[in-house]
């Protein structure tokens, strides 16, 4: 079952986030699949003082992405994930603003709005980052964190130009998601070897038009979100960060072993964990793995 709740967000970006919950987890107008409520509503009917879970996508991603994670915490807690700006069924304002500082603050206001907090925050990739930004300036709204595959350092400007030049190479518009699917998941160039789910990935980030599917981000903007952790570094803010902290990665993915237990070292609270056989998307493809390696210290970290 899903429900879609809106929230305002920074400058009044209209964000769509959603809940994901097993039929018997949710009653009333929540267990309506395509359900919709505004963020008052949802604020009401939320943890009743425990608190809830807030998920936040990667750069590119969505908030379905998170579906498998949202349904087995529904159990516990109050599962939202949210679409960021520019990803998604949220607004995609032409003017941005595409910075940091928005992202954070459009998660602040979910947080608030849904009625979430004490939250606990669990980010992929440039999810991640907002959540441990928004756990250092606002440690009073967050419980817990999971930083999956994200790196503290900076990406370096060559990455920008590297990205811009993947995105040139995207045979926009497929004809059917199949060819979606065929070309993330095998003949990428920059691919090293097959890898199904992640066609599965960018199938869920495609709309139909009418001349065939494209993506539901526009990819200039997508450059914009990137640009500030390409320049920029951001240990400083994760050593503000005070609540337990669990930092995830892939075997195969972005973050580096000796960084990941750098950032561990970093964080007051920080414990470490790994996913075998999984890259950079290790929840979405190892998602067993990835239950694995969140689940215990979210039971610890965060009592139901």
């Amino acid at each position: 079952m899903v429900r879609r709740i809106e929230v305002t967000g920074s400058g009044g970006v209209r964000l769509a986030a959603w809940e994901f919950a097993e039929p018997s987890r949710t009653g009333g107008a929540g267990g309506r699949c395509g359900g919709r409520s505004g963020a008052g509503g949802a604020g009401r009917a939320g943890g009743g003082g425990r608190g809830g879970v807030l998920l936040l996508h990667g750069l590119l991603g969505r908030a379905v992405h998170w579906a498998d994670t949202a349904r087995w915490l529904s159990g516990r807690y109050r599962t939202v994930a949210l679409d960021q700006r520019g990803h998604g069924r949220s607004d995609k304002p032409v003017s941005g603003p595409y910075v940091r500082e928005a992202y954070v603050a459009d998660a602040e206001a979910a947080v608030e709005q849904l009625g979430l907090a004490p939250v606990t925050l669990i980010g992929h990739a440039m999810g991640a980052l907002t959540a441990w930004q928004l756990a250092a300036r606002r440690p009073d709204l967050v419980r817990a964190l999971v930083i999956c595959d994200m790196r503290a350092s900076a990406l370096g400007a060559a990455t920008q130009r590297e990205w811009s030049e993947w995105f040139k190479s995207w045979p926009v518009p497929f004809t059917t998601l199949a060819d979606v699917r065929k070309w993330f998941g095998e003949d990428d160039p920059t691919l090293e070897r097959p890898a199904p789910a992640r066609g599965d990935f960018y199938a869920e980030v495609m709309a139909e038009r009418a001349d065939g599917w494209r993506p539901l981000f526009f990819r200039r903007q997508m450059l914009q979100a990137r640009e500030a952790y390409a320049h920029d570094a951001h240990w400083e803010e994760l050593a503000l960060v005070e609540c337990p902290t669990l930092v995830v990665r892939g075997l195969d993915g972005a973050l580096g072993r000796a960084e990941a237990q750098e950032m561990v070292r970093v964080l007051p609270r920080g414990r470490y964990a790994e996913i075998p056989d999984a890259g950079h998307l290790a929840h979405y493809d190892q998602p067993d793995g990835w239950r694995r390696a969140a689940e215990p210290f979210l039971k610890a970290a965060v009592p139901a």
